[in-house]
């Protein structure tokens, strides 16, 4: 593998946390919205992660080369959670139904916050290792100077 290989993983691991991260931002924002256009309480989102080949030229050689393949992260879809809404009794709220429930979206802070931090930690974990790859890369111009 070489240089621009691995910074280009890193970077697919970035993409993908940045969208985790801004999915979560999206559930957190609207986790008080009790109507939507379709008239149902907002469903969380969750993104889906998907390993896939690397492609161009580079890919296809080391693919040769390799018994194994070389694969970088993407978002391939983002899915509504199918989770129960959760019913609070407050009937004077212009939402609730003929007995007094609310339905409010299936969006939990504190398993948001959860996803928020681990999302946090692996972008920052692909920032590491870009790094690595750009100091080896830059050492390795040294070396042939």
């Amino acid at each position: 593998m070489n240089f621009i290989s691995a910074m280009n993983i890193s970077a697919s691991g970035l993409t993908a946390q940045r969208t985790r991260m801004n999915i979560v931002s999206m559930n957190l924002s609207q986790m008080h919205t009790t109507r939507t256009k379709t008239g149902e309480p907002y469903r969380r989102k969750i993104p889906i992660f998907t390993a896939t080949p690397m492609t161009g030229p580079f890919g296809r050689r080391l693919k040769e080369s390799l018994d194994r393949k070389i694969e970088v992260v993407e978002v391939t879809n983002i899915v509504a959670d199918q989770k129960d809404f959760k019913t609070v009794f407050d009937p004077s709220h212009p939402d609730a139904d003929e007995f007094g429930y609310v339905r409010l979206p299936n969006v939990n802070l504190m398993e948001e916050m959860v996803h928020m931090l681990t999302a946090q930690r692996s972008y920052e974990a692909n920032i590491v290792a870009l790094n690595a790859a750009k100091n080896m890369a830059l050492k390795s111009l040294e070396l042939i100077k």
